[in-house]
């Protein structure tokens, strides 16, 4: 009906009236395209944190992040989880530590349940068997938690990050030059003191030993016995005893343990085998020095493990803010210790092993 009426005898007024109408539509059509287009751009910004593509620049606030050793109270992993507790509090996140007073393979499973339950954000574990905790790790991250190994990895799959404290090859090549030089040019038999049998990191660098013994400077060494004091300190200390009852003519013991290496050093040291059986290993210098000083041991080596936990952190952290996601490639500060870089498999390696001795070790206090 309108139609109608306006072609009787109302034409010109009627067109100019549309000839308006389309103007104000097709303002408020190009108001609404730049309107758009002034979003899309908006949401194209690089430092925007609202789109998928981009990455935050900064650490969240308020993360959750719990530390898991092999077991609680062990020294080596106290000075590691503190490290990880300085980087926690200089990023203002709130830190735990929980975990089995024995190292067993399955004994971390029921702690990793617990710190999904608690929405977690990070958690931070050194792994007493790669394939044990597995399921509950993955059940973890399906929760939202991000995953970090440190110390001793699980399987790849199973975690977000390893941060490794240097390279198995680099720990492998390490310990035998140590044993070769306290042992002497006459080279002689030699056993392994290890952690439990089931330690990951473990048992790679007891098989890239006995390829490093292989080589031609190293034909002098024979590699006799590998047993496990399983990082309990009297039972490290028996199996160090029962060692040299099997092998009395033993030269030299290797235990990549802090645990084992500080047992089997107090075993040498009251015994009639000091001085006479060579003994190095992975330790602390708090746990050593007394060892050190009295000739029992010539020389050790260890990573510091206050670092290893302070770069475990910042890696979970920079995982959980988004701004990593764990590839080949991706970099990140870690506050004090500067910038690291993801490596293949997901690894971010700390550096190369330290080696203790009576020139350097009063002068290093963990």
């Amino acid at each position: 009906m309108t139609v109608m009426q306006r072609s009787h005898g109302r034409e010109p007024h009627d067109r100019t009236s549309t000839r308006r109408g389309l103007r104000a539509v097709a303002l408020v059509a190009l108001a609404s395209v730049a309107f758009a287009t002034a979003a899309c751009a908006s949401d194209s910004n690089p430092s925007s944190t609202s789109t998928g593509g981009a990455k935050a620049t900064e650490i969240k606030a308020g993360l959750k992040v719990a530390f898991l050793p092999k077991q609680v109270n062990n020294p080596y992993f106290t000075t590691s989880d503190n490290g990880g507790k300085a980087a926690v509090e200089e990023f203002k996140g709130t830190y735990s530590e929980t975990g089995p007073s024995e190292a067993s393979p399955s004994a971390q499973v029921s702690y990793i349940n617990t710190l999904s339950q608690q929405q977690t954000d990070v958690i931070a574990v050194s792994a007493n068997d790669k394939d044990a905790i597995c399921g509950a790790l993955t059940e973890a991250r399906s929760a939202g938690a991000k995953v970090v190994t440190f110390d001793s990895d699980t399987k790849p799959e199973c975690r977000d990050l390893f941060i490794n404290q240097a390279t198995s090859e680099g720990i492998a090549a390490n310990q035998i030059k140590l044993i070769s030089a306290a042992v002497g040019p006459d080279g002689g038999k030699i056993a392994i003191l290890s952690a439990t049998a089931n330690a990951t990191n473990q048992n790679a660098w007891i098989e890239l030993m006995k390829t490093e013994l292989k080589k031609p400077e190293y034909s002098k060494l024979t590699l006799v016995d590998t047993v496990y004091g399983d990082d309990d300190d009297q039972k490290s200390f028996q199996e160090a005893q029962g060692l040299l009852a099997k092998h009395p003519d033993l030269k030299g013991i290797i235990s990549p343990t802090t645990v084992g290496v500080a047992a089997a050093a107090r075993y040498l040291s009251g015994s009639t085998y000091k001085g006479k059986v060579a003994l190095t290993g992975l330790g602390t210098p708090n746990q050593m020095r007394a060892f050190v000083t009295d000739g029992t041991v010539k020389s050790f080596a260890l990573w510091n493990p206050a670092d290893l936990g302070y770069l475990t952190a910042y890696a979970g952290a920079a995982l959980a803010s988004g701004m990593i996601t764990g590839k080949e490639g991706d970099t990140f500060k870690a506050g004090k210790l500067g910038q690291f870089t993801v490596g293949k498999d997901a690894t971010v390696l700390l550096g190369d092993p330290f080696t203790f001795d009576s020139t350097n070790i009063a002068t290093f206090n963990f």
